[in-house]
């Protein structure tokens, strides 16, 4: 059964962004559309977090725009990027290492809770009742993610790659339109990268999540994904389906060194 991609909900366009002197993106442009699993790949240093790093709302790049579902948005930290409907999980990750697997994953409700602080904290009335109905949200991530075993474990505590699925729990907690997934894979095992990479394939099924993600593992990329946009020293060099992207000579000599 082929999946349905729908149109654009992503559109970025001629995206520039510097540090000082320093040219970390120039003039990049592409798109996502709806329901795709959308890799950006390249080597090192080639400009792959900035990039996400400017969808989400960390970087304001100094040129260009980036809409999303119609919103063109240029300046937006990334509070109201989250709001729009966009999600993100980090490299390194930002857990609380200290904090159950559970309350982990319900950090990502928090954009979610309604009732005021004082409620919640006394949990009466209204605030209970949203509290049971986050929780309940929560605990379906966590049997989506084959972890209920762990559920009241401290994550400091967990393995490597069940610490990068809590991760993943906590994005999909905010009940993304778009997630944005910055190396799920690194540092992982191949059998800790088999059940990453099905667990976004779920995720882009069952939940029809569109998904932009950043991944070093060729493999793994051009097994998941629909589309790649490929970077270089900040340029766009390939952007295509998987094949036409394996085949292009510029992108094979950006990876082979060839061309420096």
């Amino acid at each position: 059964m082929s999946k349905k991609i729908g149109d654009v909900i992503l559109d970025v366009q001629n995206i520039s962004l510097r540090f000082g002197g320093v040219k970390a993106l120039t003039d990049i442009s592409f798109n996502v559309k709806e329901h795709e699993v959308r890799a950006i790949i390249g080597p090192n240093g080639a400009g792959k977090s900035s990039m996400l790093n400017c969808i989400n709302g960390v970087y304001q790049p100094q040129e260009g725009s980036i809409t999303f579902r119609g919103k063109t948005f240029k300046h937006m930290n990334s509070r109201q990027v989250a709001e729009m409907g966009i999600a993100r999980t980090f490299q390194n990750l930002a857990l609380f290492k200290g904090m159950s697997v559970i309350d982990n994953i319900m950090t990502g409700r928090n954009l979610r809770i309604k009732s005021n602080l004082f409620l919640q904290a006394l949990r009466i009335g209204p605030a209970q009742r949203e509290e049971e109905e986050h929780r309940e949200h929560v605990e379906r991530i966590i049997d989506f993610l084959e972890i209920q075993a762990y559920r009241k474990t401290p994550v400091g505590q967990l393995p490597y790659g069940l610490q990068k699925r809590v991760d993943l729990g906590r994005a999909l907690a905010m009940e993304p339109q778009m997630l944005l997934l910055d190396e799920p894979m690194a540092g992982m095992n191949l059998e800790e990268k088999q059940d990453m990479s099905r667990f976004i394939l779920d995720v882009n099924d069952e939940f029809g999540t569109t998904i932009v993600l950043i991944e070093h593992d060729m493999g793994v990329v051009m097994d998941i994904s629909d589309r790649v946009v490929v970077l270089d020293y900040g340029k766009k060099i390939g952007d295509g389906t998987p094949d036409e992207v394996r085949n292009n000579e510029e992108v094979i000599s950006a990876y082979l060194g060839t061309s420096h």
